[in-house]
C-alpha cells in the first residue's frame, strides 16, 4: 500500500524558509499528480500547490503564490515544498497527498500523508 510520509516542520520566526518534504512508498508515484494542503485550527483543509507528473505544470493559491515553490522529484518518490517569506497565517498542519486527476479540491486526493507542523511566530 502506498504511503506519503512528510517531514521537515517545525517554528520559525516571521519572514523565515523551511522546506517540506513528502516521500512516497510505491512504484507508481511519478504517475500522479502531487499536491499539498495545509489546515489551521478549527478549519477546513485548503489547497496550497499542486504540480503535474511531471513537474512542468505547478498551480498556486493566491496566499502564497510568489513566496512558496512546489517541485518533485520522480526518482526519489518525492515532492518539495518551499517556504519563503513565511507569515504567522501560514501556521498549520501542511499535508501532502495524492491525485489521478488535476483538482484543487482535497476529496480528488485519495491517499493522504500524517502532516506536520509549521508554526510562524511573529
Amino acid at each position: 500500500q502506498v504511503q506519503l510520509v512528510e517531514s521537515g516542520g517545525g517554528l520559525v520566526q516571521a519572514g523565515g524558509s523551511l522546506r517540506l518534504s513528502c516521500a512516497a512508498s510505491g512504484r507508481t508515484f511519478s504517475s500522479y499528480v502531487m499536491g499539498w494542503f495545509r489546515q489551521a485550527p478549527g478549519k477546513g483543509r485548503v489547497f496550497v500547490a499542486d504540480i503535474s507528473t511531471s513537474g512542468e505544470s505547478r498551480r498556486y493559491a493566491d496566499s502564497v503564490k510568489g513566496r512558496f515553490t512546489i517541485s518533485r522529484d520522480n526518482a526519489k518518490n518525492t515532492v518539495y515544498l518551499q517556504m519563503d517569506s513565511l507569515k504567522p497565517e501560514d501556521t498549520a498542519v501542511y499535508y501532502c497527498a495524492r491525485s489521478s486527476g488535476w483538482s484543487t479540491s482535497p476529496y480528488d486526493y485519495d491517499i493522504w500523508g500524517q502532516g506536520t507542523q509549521v508554526t510562524v511566530s511573529s
